[in-house]
């Protein structure tokens, strides 16, 4: 099972301070934490694209390139690319690229993206939200398959036996398909036979049971074989010493977050008694202990059978050293709890003496 991190680069004031640092700073501090990452044995960092003042990172493939020229084993994604609003050549080339510099350790983690600003900035209309992830998701899947390319589609030219350059050095390119929910998404990443990347950041676990089973199910109606499938799990967190401190740092910039958010949709703020439930042993966020935050993986390995977890620590701005200590301690405290147990679960019993 793989262990790993993600982050949009977020930008928010500082909850404490009311500060707000700097785009260069903000970088500086998420490659600092990649570094971190993959010194102490992570499997996987994840980068988020967004296109609004919160967040840092537009561009995940240029972050990522350099990551790599500072990094050794860990895995590079997007976390994710907005695929819809992007043009699928242009983002093969960009993470061909990138696996290129890093030495084959670059994925994609394709999906349509949790805001709509990317839209309107690069001429798309919101009414083609569906339609256009579906077809600029078959561009790119074609682009992966072949090095020459045909292909029409509705918006965008089309490509007529033209070469994609660079080549990746892993073939194929790894892609994944994130999804918020939605038993079509999950249903088109089963039927196309791409591994699954499922975000939950509210409510409980268990309830996501039925949306794992149908995306095995959807695969292997559609003649893939789920085993060969892998299944992440992205959702909040964060890891201190002590549970109590977590929280009271968590709360502080997670509610100052959501509450923007839901000024923006039309959400209830967030109360205190709603983020201790999300925290607790069967809620989504994973705040508190190592041994905390590795029972409830555990738990949802138990549930849905994962490949591989993500977790983003940084949901709203905290302090610099509060999120390195959260990356060493689900390195060196939590990863190794998870791994011994998950090693164990899945262990060919002995035979019996004969």
């Amino acid at each position: 099972m793989q262990l790993g991190i993600y982050s949009f680069g977020e930008m928010t004031p500082d909850p404490k301070t009311g500060r707000t640092i700097g785009a260069r700073e903000r970088l500086r501090r998420l490659v600092e934490e990649i570094e971190l990452a993959d010194r102490l044995g992570l499997d996987v960092f994840g980068v988020g694209e967004h296109h609004r003042a919160e967040f840092v990172v537009s561009t995940p493939a240029v972050v990522l390139a350099a990551a790599a020229t500072r990094t050794t084993r860990i895995r590079l994604t997007s976390a994710v690319s907005v695929l819809s609003s992007d043009d699928p050549v242009r983002v093969f080339q960009d993470f061909a690229t990138l696996d290129l510099i890093s030495g084959g350790r670059a994925e994609i983690m394709a999906g349509r993206g949790s805001f709509t600003e990317s839209f309107p900035l690069f001429g798309y209309d919101l009414a083609d939200y569906d339609e256009l992830f579906e077809e600029k998701l078959d561009l790119l899947l074609r682009v992966r398959e072949s090095e020459r390319v045909s292909w029409s589609g509705t918006h965008r030219a089309p490509l007529t036996d033209l070469p994609v350059y660079p080549r990746p050095l892993q073939d194929p390119l790894p892609v994944w398909i994130a999804v918020g929910g939605h038993p079509e998404s999950v249903v088109r990443a089963a039927t196309l036979g791409l591994p699954l990347a499922l975000a939950i950041i509210g409510g409980e676990p268990r309830r996501f049971v039925p949306l794992i089973q149908l995306y095995r199910e959807a695969a292997r109606r559609s003649g893939h074989d789920p085993a060969t499938l892998a299944v992440s799990i992205n959702s909040h967190g964060l890891i201190e010493d002590d549970s109590r401190q977590a929280a009271e740092d968590a709360f502080a910039a997670y509610s100052y977050v959501m509450a923007k958010i839901g000024r923006e949709r039309g959400w209830a703020p967030l109360t205190r008694q709603q983020f201790e439930a999300e925290r607790a042993p069967h809620g989504a966020n994973l705040i508190g202990t190592p041994d905390e935050v590795a029972a409830k993986i555990l738990y949802e390995h138990e549930l849905f059978g994962l490949d591989r977890f993500l977790m983003q620590m940084s949901v709203g701005t905290l302090p610099h050293e509060k999120v390195l200590r959260s990356i060493e301690l689900f390195a060196t405290k939590v990863a190794p709890l998870v791994r011994a147990e998950v090693a164990r679960r899945t262990a060919t019993p002995a035979p019996a003496p004969a």
